[in-house]
């Protein structure tokens, strides 16, 4: 280490672009010839832009419609439940293998003739469902969605 290699910051001046050939950084001051990036206020440009040509975020094409995040509801018929009896909730249903999972959406929708007496615990029924567990002598009940349970790992 000399005294002449040591680099001190504080005196350090900044560069000065475009002051002349022998300064270094003269003439185009390092920003090339010619062009859009070589005159002043080419940083306002926005993202993306393309010199004048169709960004490429308009050209790209775009999915039609909208994507729904909320889960559909899962749906089980009134002839379904003839094979059930009592209380019929979401976890008598998944174990009858009528709906995926017990934390899920249902509504229950007529279709054929429901002769079993159940009392149905779901989120959702049509009128003519509950008009034909009512007629069958069994009672509905709308309840809210299960949650899951946490795991132990976040407990």
């Amino acid at each position: 280490m000399k005294y002449n290699d040591l680099e001190v910051t504080k005196n350090a001046r900044p560069s000065r672009k475009g002051r002349g050939i022998s300064a270094g950084q003269g003439k185009t001051a390092g920003r090339g010839t010619k062009g859009q990036k070589s005159r002043t206020g080419h940083r306002k440009m926005p993202a993306g832009f393309m010199g004048g040509q169709r960004a490429i975020m308009q050209a790209v094409p775009k999915l039609k419609g909208f994507k729904s995040f909320h889960p559909k509801a899962e749906v089980v018929y009134t002839d379904r439940l003839n094979e059930l009896k009592g209380k019929v909730d979401n976890f008598a249903l998944a174990e009858a293998s009528l709906v995926s999972s017990p934390f899920v959406k249902v509504k229950v929708i007529t279709r054929g003739e429901l002769t079993a007496k159940i009392d149905l615990e779901t989120q959702f029924a049509s009128k003519s469902a509950v008009a034909a567990i009512k007629k069958a002598g069994g009672s509905f009940k709308q309840v809210p969605i299960l949650k899951r349970p946490e795991s132990k790992k976040e407990a």
